[in-house]
């Protein structure tokens, strides 16, 4: 019943041939990234394609031999991300096929998040869901899409009406994306259908938070850390807290949820900070919080000895890219090496990195190399990472972009 054309250069309806479509031939030799149902193609494997800028694709060999099917990009070293493996024709251009996909993916999120007590978390993950280049979070009944690559953004209007039929609770779809982003595609941001308030109220493990999804980082709010908050909630009871690059307070409130005697919330953004300041207000009465303005990096070197208990290090991505990697590993040993040098015997330093140029192995020889100048006898007590609804492709490692260490600092 869907009247519209979802990719102007295929037939609205399958058929029986791929050649129906756009064909990527791989050169030969160059198969075994998708044999290993890696869901990125680089441009190098490439032998022809003839395809537009987003259009789906049948992959296949150089003798012409299906492998699966994709969405090509034109500018991108990545040529083609793919979404679907298979040596047999399927129909992926019909409603059908991408809602069994959401079907999928909602099921998933029903058996993995109790949403009794938190009413946000990420629907569809990008190629951790096979639905590569598109992210779809739920902020109570609002849905903020962000689709990063031309070929999910062509599939909005089908997924919208999708998810709507499947019955997913939503009222309002936010179309966000960055102003990289905006370079690559030319979909309109900005609500569909109805306006929402600029500020969205949702519960995570009964703690209440506004959500601003028009400026607010990523989508609107860092949905990954959530299980790892609730990690501090269950440290913080009579404990001294410091949220070093707090943004606007989400580990500050759980550690007040969790008993903290003392918690300070330190952003180089004033207007975080106030937000901050506003949801500790939400929440709690009279709550020992303070908030700082204050570039984290000389805070973490001027404040005192032996004066807070816990030191949360969540900073902004440092390496945007491969080439940052140096400076990266640079600007993270440095803001561990002063939280180290500074918490307090027996305390625990929450240490994070959201880099995806960053791997799991760096990141530890990186803290490791802070807490050897530092001079701390220092213990892992937990590996961190983002949760499930955040669920990461075996085959593709590289969604796994968030780690961080729970440290024991004797």
């Amino acid at each position: 019943h869907f009247t519209f054309r979802i990719f102007s250069p295929i037939h609205t309806t399958f058929a029986a041939n791929i050649q129906c479509m756009q064909q990527l031939i791989l050169s030969q030799g160059r198969t075994k990234s998708i044999l290993n149902r890696h869901p990125w193609l680089f441009s190098g494997g490439v032998h022809q394609c003839k395809a537009s800028e987003g259009e789906m694709v049948a992959v296949t060999k150089h003798n012409g031999e299906l492998m699966g099917y994709g969405f090509y990009s034109t500018g991108s070293q990545i040529a083609c991300r793919m979404f679907e493996w298979t040596l047999t024709e399927k129909p992926v251009e019909t409603p059908a096929y991408w809602k069994a996909k959401l079907e999928e993916a909602i099921e998933l999120r029903n058996k993995l998040i109790d949403q009794t007590n938190t009413n946000c978390f990420r629907l569809i993950h990008a190629e951790g869901d096979n639905f590569p280049g598109l992210i779809i979070d739920k902020y109570n009944d609002v849905l903020v899409i962000q689709p990063l690559t031309k070929g999910m953004e062509q599939l909005m209007p089908m997924i919208s009406d999708l998810l709507l039929e499947l019955g997913f609770p939503y009222q309002y779809l936010k179309v966000k994306q960055s102003s990289a982003q905006l370079e690559r595609v030319s979909l309109s941001t900005g609500w569909l259908k109805e306006e929402h308030d600029i500020l969205i109220e949702v519960v995570e493990h009964g703690i209440r938070f506004n959500i601003d999804v028009e400026s607010g980082q990523k989508t609107g709010f860092f949905i990954d850390q959530r299980e790892n908050r609730n990690i501090v909630k269950t440290y913080s009871k009579n404990k001294a807290v410091l949220n070093a690059f707090s943004y606007t307070g989400g580990f500050s409130l759980y550690a007040l949820a969790g008993g903290a005697h003392r918690v300070h919330s330190v952003d180089i953004s004033k207007q975080a900070i106030e937000l901050a300041n506003e949801l500790v207000d939400l929440n709690f009465k009279n709550a020992p919080h303070t908030g700082v303005v204050a570039d984290c990096f000389d805070y973490l070197g001027d404040m005192p000895d032996d004066f807070y208990d816990i030191i949360i290090l969540d900073p902004p991505a440092f390496a945007k890219n491969k080439r940052a990697v140096a400076n990266a590993s640079r600007g993270y040993k440095q803001i561990n090496l002063k939280a180290m040098r500074k918490i307090k015997k027996g305390g625990l330093l929450f240490t994070f990195s959201c880099s995806g140029n960053i791997t799991k192995d760096l990141f530890q020889k990186i803290v490791f190399g802070a807490a050897a100048d530092a001079h701390r006898h220092v213990r892992i007590v937990e590996q961190l990472h983002q949760p499930a609804d955040h669920p990461i492709n075996i085959y593709h490692p590289e969604s796994e972009y968030l780690k961080g260490l729970l440290l024991y600092v004797e």
